[in-house]
């Protein structure tokens, strides 16, 4: 059986649990951080170490994108003729995505460093409680909790009209009272 590796896993490194796994996770993830971090033969023995440190800086790395693109106005707007000023920002903007990608291929990685197993998940599949599909989410493969859409009021500008409990939060006991529901309505119809 072949291993799953989740969307966003790094190209290169092999998947978990085969041969190959650590010496490619450990050669992928130096490549991540500065050079000079080779020189630490501690992060060389322990690709986990390793791993906290690369998660560190690719976390620092994206706040820093951030960062410069907030300011980029401010800092050499007025030395730039705007079209310059519009191509660092689309740079920042690029980086950034870039960033954010590495910075979650580093959370993989060290997750599967840590012996976390991946597992397939059924795209579009219903989970307790919902009241339709979710689609998958990339890098952590867990569900995530949509919210309805706003829906305005007729004469009251701003304002939202009232939804039911039900659908404006999750429910805490794991749908259970949805199931209850959905099984008194049969019992009622038959």
């Amino acid at each position: 059986m072949t291993a799953h590796v989740p969307p966003g896993w790094p190209s290169g490194v092999h998947p978990p649990g085969t041969e190959d796994f650590e010496r490619t996770a450990q050669a992928w993830l130096l490549d991540v951080v500065p050079a000079d971090y080779r020189l630490h033969g501690v992060l060389r023995r322990y690709p986990l170490a390793l791993a906290a440190m690369a998660a560190h800086h690719a976390k620092a790395c994206v706040a820093g994108a951030r960062e410069g693109y907030r300011h980029a106005r401010t800092e050499v707007g007025s030395a730039l003729p705007p079209h310059a000023l519009e191509a660092l920002l689309t740079a920042y903007r690029s980086e950034g995505r870039r960033l954010v990608a590495t910075a979650q291929a580093v959370d993989l990685v060290a997750r599967a460093l840590r012996g976390e197993v991946f597992t397939p998940q059924l795209q579009g599949a219903a989970q307790p409680g919902d009241q339709r599909p979710l689609p998958e989410r990339p890098a952590t493969e867990q569900p995530v909790t949509q919210q309805p859409a706003e829906q305005k009021a007729p004469g009251r500008p701003g304002k939202a009209p009232k939804a039911p409990a039900q659908t404006q939060r999750p429910a805490r006991n794991g749908g259970a009272s949805v199931r209850k529901a959905k099984r008194d309505e049969h019992a009622a119809a038959s």
